[in-house]
């Protein structure tokens, strides 16, 4: 784990939003998650993410969990 806030998993919650025309406040209605703690899976502040967050954010956004998540870490 890195020794530093950054993480390696990058969240593409954004593009996904965007390329369903969706607001992260209808998503939010949709799948009964606050606004803000959508928000910082948003921004790539979470340190962690359940099943069932991610369950239903798959289905609302009709993607699998690598389209919204990905490993950008650096290969030695």
């Amino acid at each position: 784990m890195p020794a530093d806030d950054t993480t390696s998993i990058v969240v593409r919650l954004d593009e996904l939003l965007q390329a369903r025309g969706m607001t992260l406040t209808e998503l939010s209605e949709r799948i009964g998650l606050t606004l803000a703690n959508l928000s910082i899976l948003k921004t790539g502040k979470a340190r962690a993410i359940r099943f069932s967050t991610l369950e239903a954010i798959c289905r609302e956004l009709a993607c699998q969990p690598g389209d919204l998540l990905s490993y950008e870490g650096n290969e030695e």
